[in-house]
């Protein structure tokens, strides 16, 4: 068992003397002279609550492009099979990589298109759904050939037990 070096304080049991939390509470204290506390009597004690901590300031959330490349790296068979089986590989240096595509990570826009604007999946991703749904044309119901009859059949129960038994949900025996 070790004990510790430097002294401590009898009055608290700490090595380094700790300020009060609450000492903003207690009124400041000096002992006035003994001739100068008979004329007069003391002042009241100014309490002055915390400062406030300063305003953080709201940063601006960042809307630029992560840019990627889609790219074609020739290897060889056993870096093939690597990268197959791990999904990434390394490159050996100085290797030339041909670029594809360069696009969008995050919206997926080719570099031309949108090199210079705010990266369209960090506001919206809008565009990544064809845009406002309620705005898009229905899909068609195709029309069914001129000489086709159209026979109405029964309904089918896809739900509840009826649905279980009928072998809707299940194999039939």
């Amino acid at each position: 068992m070790t004990t510790a070096t430097s002294p401590l304080s009898s009055a608290t049991g700490r090595s380094q003397p700790q300020e009060s939390l609450f000492a903003w509470l207690e009124p400041a204290v000096t002992p006035p002279p003994a001739a100068a506390a008979a004329e007069k009597p003391a002042p009241a004690p100014q309490i002055t609550p915390p400062r406030e901590p300063p305003a953080v300031k709201e940063e601006a959330p960042d809307l630029a492009h992560v840019w990627v490349v889609a790219a074609e790296v020739e290897v060889t068979p056993k870096i093939a099979s690597v990268a197959d089986y791990r999904g990434s590989f390394k490159a050996a240096e100085g290797m030339r990589i041909d670029a594809l595509e360069v696009y969008c990570k995050g919206c997926r826009r080719p570099y031309d298109e949108v090199k210079g604007t705010d990266c369209a999946a960090k506001i919206d991703n809008t565009h990544l759904i064809g845009g406002d749904q309620s705005k898009r044309a229905k899909r068609k119901v195709p029309t069914p050939p001129t000489n086709a009859r159209i026979i109405p059949g029964g309904t089918i129960n896809r739900r509840g037990i009826g649905a279980y038994v009928s072998g809707v949900s299940r194999p039939k025996r």
